[in-house]
């Protein structure tokens, strides 16, 4: 299958990458040390439809299709990793779920401020005890009249301290496991929702990740998201789309390394002359780029199944894994290049490196992601 850009896709790389270079590359090093994302850079997203980009324009997003938002991940990422892990967790995962599951009365009121990002979104699975083995979650949620009930924590959520609305999972019928969790959305400020600790990370600093926890919190019945008991079906469908994001950002996290060694490449010196004609070093480069391509295309392959509505669990799998495990090979060659200054901070590429992990790691491990891969082709 040939995948060739329309002119509408090419023009919101443009348009983003023109951001990114402008906005964000100038201010990834300050954000990664300061640990936080200036307003002013989410504001300007903002105007760039960038918080809602698959919303369609009556809700207040951009009306694109799924190939465009990974084109726009993918430059954001290029830029700063930590801006393209907000943007990818608010779209592909709080605000994804609402649109995907809401009421049309959750829709009108949660969706346009998220698409217009007015507001920010999170999405709660994960919990202190558990990650991979996301049925055995204990968040509880009771029924008391008009209203549910929430107990329990969340760890390493994204946005999540900064979030204004939450999509939270939640057992409901402890005693059927998988089949016994729903999905609420939970708004800031709730009475008995309150934000922990925020993790001191190894990468992706600048993005906000915290624990959540959850004490006698109130919400209204009307919260529910979906039906009653088939939250877990519900999230593992919105972590199909998450994972096309995970393999966009980690292209666009190689992109850059690839960029940067080649850049270090033609300057530095040895024996004589620039280290980029040693075939040494050239063949680490067209290994990495030849990596890093393969990788754009599979996202690309699996944000073109999704757009046409076939299911895309096997492919969004398949390049969420290629795509991380190959970002993070090319970050780790251009570190090698850059030598004894790729370890120092004056360089970008320790940066990515430290950065491209995660994408290893989240929205499911690259182990679960063998996992998901192997029981579509084979079966359970």
């Amino acid at each position: 299958m040939r995948i060739e850009l329309s002119e509408e896709q090419e023009m919101v790389r443009q348009m983003v990458r023109q951001f990114a270079e402008k906005e964000l590359k100038p201010r990834a090093k300050e954000i990664d040390r300061q640990g936080s994302i200036p307003e002013e850079v989410l504001r300007d997203m903002a105007k760039l439809k960038l918080f809602g980009m698959m919303i369609p324009e009556e809700y207040g997003g951009g009306g694109a299709d799924t190939i465009s938002y990974s084109i726009a991940v993918e430059e954001v990422s290029r830029a700063c990793g930590s801006t393209g892990l907000t943007m990818a967790a608010h779209n592909s995962l709080g605000l994804a779920h609402i649109w995907q599951d809401g009421t049309q009365e959750q829709k009108e009121r949660y969706v346009p401020p998220l698409a217009r990002g007015d507001k920010l979104s999170a999405w709660a699975l994960t919990e202190p005890h558990t990650g991979s083995d996301a049925a055995a979650i204990r968040t509880t949620a009771s029924r008391e009249g008009d209203e549910w009930v929430l107990n329990g924590t969340k760890m390493f959520i994204t946005n999540g301290g900064i979030a204004d609305i939450v999509v939270v999972m939640a057992k409901t019928d402890p005693g059927k496991g998988a089949k016994g969790i729903s999905c609420f959305i939970v708004e800031k400020n709730t009475p008995g929702f309150n934000v922990g600790k925020e993790e001191d990370k190894y990468g992706l600093r600048g993005t906000n990740t915290c624990e959540l926890i959850f004490e006698d919190c109130r919400v209204p019945a009307e919260n529910l998201l979906g039906e009653e008991n088939k939250g877990f079906v519900s999230a593992l469908k919105v972590l199909d789309g998450g994972r096309i994001s995970i393999g966009a950002m980690a292209v666009g996290l190689g992109q850059a390394a690839l960029e940067e060694a080649i850049k270090y490449s033609k300057e530095r010196e040895a024996f004589g002359k620039r280290i980029a004609e040693f075939q040494a070093i050239r063949w680490m480069i067209a290994e990495m780029a030849t990596e890093i391509e393969a990788a754009r295309l599979l996202v690309y392959q699996a944000a073109f199944l999704k757009d046409r509505g076939v299911r895309f669990t096997k492919e969004a799998s398949i390049a969420k894994l290629f795509a991380s495990e190959a970002a993070t090979r090319v970050a780790n060659k251009a570190l090698q290049i850059h030598g004894g200054y790729g370890y120092t901070k004056d360089y970008p590429v320790e940066r990515i490196l430290r950065d491209v992990k995660l994408c290893e790691i989240g929205e499911g491990t690259s182990e679960i992601q063998r996992l998901v891969i192997a029981r579509q082709i084979l079966g359970k």
